[in-house]
């Protein structure tokens, strides 16, 4: 199962660099567009992995709780992890101007650290949930509590990065 995540990462990051290197070095557009639309059907067949993989009986681990945290973080960063690509593709090779540097200071930099915050609480929500879809699949709580282990230290990383994130509306960097 690690190597399918693994695999499913790579297949992320070999995807992307495609699409942008057919939009912008080889000007396909239609294959750009098909290459950019797969992206996110690396996380249909990890998850589709992992359900079938479940319930054919495999003892639940911390591999597939670790399939569900890749899902909600692909879920909820990877639209900006895109445009991040695509910004910088764009502007080393297709002569586009220079990526956008998010605010380091003041009320801006406060804003982009909650709202970064409540990107990575959606994460934690979507993973949440693909592990309860997980355990209605299997079908015995027993079973799958082992898949819960990853939200416990999760948890806590979010607690610490809304901590961090929130300071800063309270005291913005100068």
């Amino acid at each position: 199962m690690i190597a399918l995540i693994v695999a499913c990462e790579i297949g992320f990051w070999v995807l992307l660099g495609a699409g942008l290197a057919a939009r912008y070095l080889l000007r396909a557009r239609r294959l750009s567009t098909a290459l950019l639309v797969a992206v996110p059907l690396v996380d249909v067949v990890l998850l589709a992995a992992t359900a079938v993989d479940l319930r054919r009986g495999a003892e639940a681990g911390f591999e597939h709780g670790l399939a569900a945290v890749y899902i909600g973080v692909s879920l909820a960063f990877g639209h900006q992890l895109t445009s991040w690509a695509d910004q910088r593709f764009a502007h080393r090779f297709a002569g586009g101007p220079a990526p956008v540097r998010p605010p380091r200071t003041g009320r801006a930099h406060a804003a982009r650290e909650r709202r970064q915050w409540l990107r990575h609480l959606l994460a934690f929500a979507v993973a949440a949930t693909v592990l309860a879809v997980l355990t209605l699949i299997v079908g015995d709580l027993s079973r799958t509590v082992p898949l819960w282990a990853v939200m416990a230290p999760w948890s806590v990383a979010l607690v610490i990065d809304f901590i961090v994130a929130f300071s800063y509306t309270l005291s913005p960097r100068s």
